[in-house]
């Protein structure tokens, strides 16, 4: 099936691609490579989650602020490419968390787009190599920035 179907089936609502806040592209293609900025958990209202997850966010929270970075990378995604059909794989994902001291879970957390993209584009095409990161405070106090690179068509 289709990514663009799997949007459709899974009832997924993806917010308005994000522009630039400073001086980068939010995707830049090279030699069939999708490399994707690093882009924040943006929510269709234009809004976005912010917290550091173990203090202000637990687990499930930081989970679905990942997922919903996936989500604002897919709306990147069919923005400058068209369609969601021209992803051919996810290569490798770079996800940070804005962390607690204390919290060491952040594969866990990034684990909310990794299963998207595993929804959306299946097992097979869907699941990369990945780095699962925590850090100090992130642009605008966001709970998770992820960076993705996709192979394309």
């Amino acid at each position: 099936m289709s990514a663009e179907k799997r949007i459709i089936e899974l009832k997924l609502e993806l917010p308005t691609a994000p522009k630039p806040v400073a001086v980068y592209r939010p995707l830049v293609l090279v030699n069939g490579l999708a490399y994707v900025s690093g882009h924040g958990p943006l929510k269709p209202d234009r809004s976005v989650i912010t917290g550091r997850v173990g203090a202000d966010l637990d687990l499930a929270g930081g989970k679905a602020a990942a997922r919903q970075v996936g989500l604002a990378i897919l709306a990147t995604l069919r923005s400058e490419l068209g369609s969601l059909d021209r992803v051919k794989r996810l290569i490798k994902t770079l996800g940070m968390v804005n962390s607690a001291p204390d919290f060491y879970d952040h594969p866990k957390v990034i684990n909310g787009f990794s299963e998207l993209m595993a929804e959306v584009f299946g097992n097979e095409n869907g699941i990369g190599a990945r780095s699962a990161v925590g850090m100090g405070p992130l642009p605008g106090n966001i709970a998770v920035e992820i960076e993705a690179i996709f192979e394309v068509q």
